[in-house]
């Protein structure tokens, strides 16, 4: 007598938004907690990878290699999709109408908006955030265009974090180099071309309490042909205090060292202003940044930066911001406009308290821009440990089939890139890479470009 068949459950769908390291993380622990939830990853972008691959410099190499771990996500084809090209919202597909096709909805979108200084002339021409001046060279199909003004010898950039350092570093170190890298054509010809030779980073506290990774700092130090200049009001020449934290120390060692050398005369320089605060970008006359005027600031014995009411004027034809990103609202959820964040516990969306069921969070969407790439592991799998407690009392969504949502989504004007899209994308790129020679892929930034190579002999095309 024949043992009878137990059909297999039914797929529980899940739908991660965003794949970036926080969605393409959580989806890796859903796909890994429960063998029957079906994963659709979906981003509004022509290709995956998020942040990896439009938020880290050109010139980081090592640190886009995560993108080699990150792959693996899509290694079982039968339980889990790639849909690009893809917007949730108005525009795009609604997301009630996404909601109807799946169990649960995990937003992994980000925080994409730079913050604002907040002094006069913050809205002149030339006063950009570093979100946007990271998508230009990094080769985002938003930032596609004509790319930031490079025609004067001085930027300002206020920020005390790894990412003032990396636009620092792209905008003083020779174009040549980048070559070597994935960046677009567009920004190497922009950055050959590029009249910047002084590069101000405005820290608006002392040396021991930047932000700066050692790794990050010492990229400055290794640049061909460029000076770096510290300037601290002689706190470091006096001797600091040697800092508890390992990371402070070695900031502390190389600031010293850089600040004890004399210029060598090369073409371009990168000064590090410590205890300074921009208060008013000043019009050159034709509503353009011209310079900012800047504050010397003091620490209180509170320990608290106060303005001295000493300043002095820098001439700048380009002030980056780089003091930090918020989030944006997302279309039905509730949003903390204060932190930039949607209200949670453990990844559970929750509005007035309780939990919206079916509806979750992963990334700096739910924590705040905050962390490295690798703390999105932990961060998704907190999660997903959430999404598969719950998935047992989710309601089962009225269109579950996995093809009625590309249906869904067409209906709307959306046609999706699928991961054999992406493949063919990907192999265009590193198509560009080797027609350049010295580098694996160079970036395709157009999206109508994108598309035509992700679809270029598809049976779709």
């Amino acid at each position: 007598m024949s043992t009878p068949q137990v059909p297999a459950p039914r797929p529980h769908r899940i739908a991660v938004i965003g794949s970036g390291p926080s969605g393409l993380y959580t989806a890796e622990a859903l796909l890994a907690g429960d063998p029957s939830v079906h994963v659709d990853v979906i981003d509004r972008l022509p290709a995956p990878y998020g942040l990896v691959r439009y938020g880290v410099a050109p010139d980081h190499v090592k640190m886009k290699s995560v993108i080699r771990a990150l792959v693996r996500t899509f290694d079982d084809s039968d339980r889990v999709r790639f849909l690009g090209n893809v917007h949730v919202g108005p525009g795009g597909i609604p997301g009630e109408a996404l909601r109807e096709h799946y169990h649960a909805v995990v937003h992994a979108t980000g925080s994409a908006v730079d913050r604002d200084l907040g002094v006069p002339g913050e809205d002149l021409a030339g006063s950009v955030g570093s979100g946007a001046f990271v998508s230009w060279y990094c080769g985002h199909p938003d930032a596609v265009g004509p790319g930031p003004l490079l025609d004067r010898p001085g930027v300002v950039v206020v920020g005390a974090g790894n990412v003032a350092v990396d636009v620092a570093r792209v905008l003083a170190r020779p174009a040549d180099d980048l070559a070597a890298t994935d960046a677009h054509d567009a920004v190497l010809d922009a950055l050959r071309a590029s009249a910047v030779t002084d590069v101000h980073v405005l820290v608006r506290r002392d040396p021991l309490h930047v932000k700066f990774t050692p790794a990050e700092l010492r990229g400055l130090g290794g640049l061909d042909d460029v000076d770096v200049v510290v300037h601290d009001d002689g706190l470091l020449a006096a001797d600091v205090a040697e800092p508890e934290e390992r990371r402070m120390r070695q900031n502390i060692e190389m600031l010293t060292a850089w600040a004890r050398r004399s210029s060598t005369g090369a073409p371009r320089r990168i000064h590090l202003r410590f205890l300074r605060s921009p208060v008013r970008l000043v019009d050159d006359g034709t509503g353009r940044v011209g310079a900012v005027e800047i504050e010397r600031n003091a620490l209180g014995d509170d320990g608290r930066v106060r303005g001295t009411g000493e300043r002095e004027t820098l001439e700048a034809g380009l002030v980056v911001r780089a003091i930090g990103y918020a989030g944006e609202p997302i279309e039905g959820l509730p949003f903390d406009a204060a932190t930039g964040t949607v209200p949670h516990e453990a990844g559970r969306v929750l509005l007035g308290g309780e939990p919206v069921r079916g509806s979750y969070v992963a990334g700096w969407i739910k924590r705040g821009p905050t962390g490295v790439i690798g703390t999105n592991k932990g961060d998704g799998a907190q999660t997903a440990e959430s999404v598969l407690a719950d998935l047992p009392t989710l309601s089962t969504p009225p269109r579950p089939g996995g093809d009625a949502v590309v249906e869904r989504m067409r209906s709307y004007g959306v046609d999706p890139v699928l991961w054999e899209d992406w493949l063919r994308l990907d192999a265009a790129e590193l198509a560009l890479g080797e027609r350049r020679g010295g580098t694996d892929r160079v970036k395709i930034a157009d999206r109508a470009e994108m598309l035509d190579a992700a679809r270029r002999h598809s049976s779709r095309s």
